[in-house]
């Protein structure tokens, strides 16, 4: 006889079946009363059900990372429009076979910044390192957007030492998919910004901020307001590119106006180098080096 579990197990199989037999054939999946309701797009999809989608977005990319034991992450956060040197130069060298001064103005600009590209990736590269000789549940993993430019450059450091790293992506208006340094079983995909955001939060034990546009800005001041206002515990935010940052955000203004404590301005450090980032990082925890590694 078989058991209500064996039952439950078979009927799921059958409305995978019924699923994938449509994508199979190529064949659009239209309302059906009489489907399961988890295994009915049409019934997902629709707006009433959207908490129920909500729900999914959190658990998907939770148990996933629970089960690969990705407990602690670093999120790094930057402008999507940078380039890797080798790519900012080679589109400088094909500008300059032209006569668009704007193309080359344009170009000399990606090469420099390009740097923050290579910075961002050096960062991820020395925080795989330190943390391949600790165990599993100690390790601290990049995280990332996803996307392309500084996001590429923190999972690509990662991916250069074979270590796992999260990639949380977004549908957007203009497709933009996973970039290729994600380790495949943790590139995420979500439709909510807000869950998206929360899962940036879950697990974050650090962040780190490169120069970048309004979601670099988005995300940094809703962590540093979380912080602030003790919605979220105390995390080392650390801002790379001191220069940049200076001359975007005068925080001594913000002071002076009285709409933020003087001490708000310790919730933050600004650094120029990967290494004292990760300094940053080890001296909020008091890490210690212990036989060459932390």
């Amino acid at each position: 006889m078989k058991t209500s579990h064996d039952l439950n197990e078979r009927t799921l199989a059958d409305a995978w079946a019924d699923l994938k037999a449509h994508a199979d054939a190529g064949l659009p999946l239209e309302a059906d009363a009489y489907r399961l309701a988890f295994a009915d797009p049409e019934f997902l999809l629709r707006r009433e059900v959207r908490g129920i989608r909500f729900q999914l977005e959190m658990l998907k990319p939770d148990l996933a990372q629970q089960a690969q034991k990705i407990e602690n992450t670093i999120v790094v956060f930057g402008s999507a429009r940078f380039l890797s040197p080798d790519d900012a130069q080679a589109l400088l060298d094909k500008a300059r076979q032209g006569s668009d001064a704007k193309a080359v103005a344009d170009a000399e600009r990606h090469v420099r910044n390009s740097r923050y590209y290579a910075l961002a990736r050096e960062f991820a590269r020395i925080v795989a390192t330190h943390c391949a000789r600790l165990p599993a549940s100690e390790q601290l993993y990049i995280c990332t957007g996803g996307g392309p430019g500084v996001m590429e450059a923190a999972n690509r450091g990662a991916h250069d030492l074979d270590a796992l790293n999260v990639g949380l992506n977004i549908a957007l208006p203009h497709e933009q998919s996973g970039n290729p340094y994600i380790s495949p079983s943790l590139c995420f995909k979500f439709h909510y910004f807000a869950l998206r955001k929360m899962h940036f939060m879950m697990r974050a034990k650090a962040l780190v901020a490169f120069p970048g546009g309004f979601g670099t800005l988005d995300e940094l001041f809703e962590i540093l307001t979380l912080v602030q206002t003790g919605k979220a515990e105390a995390v080392p935010i650390v801002l790379f590119g001191s220069e940049f940052w200076k001359r975007l955000i005068n925080f001594d203004l913000l002071v002076e106006m009285g709409t933020i404590s003087r001490e708000n301005l310790d919730l933050f450090v600004l650094v120029d180098d990967p290494e004292a980032a990760w300094e940053a990082i080890k001296n909020f925890y008091r890490l210690e080096e212990a036989q060459g590694s932390v």
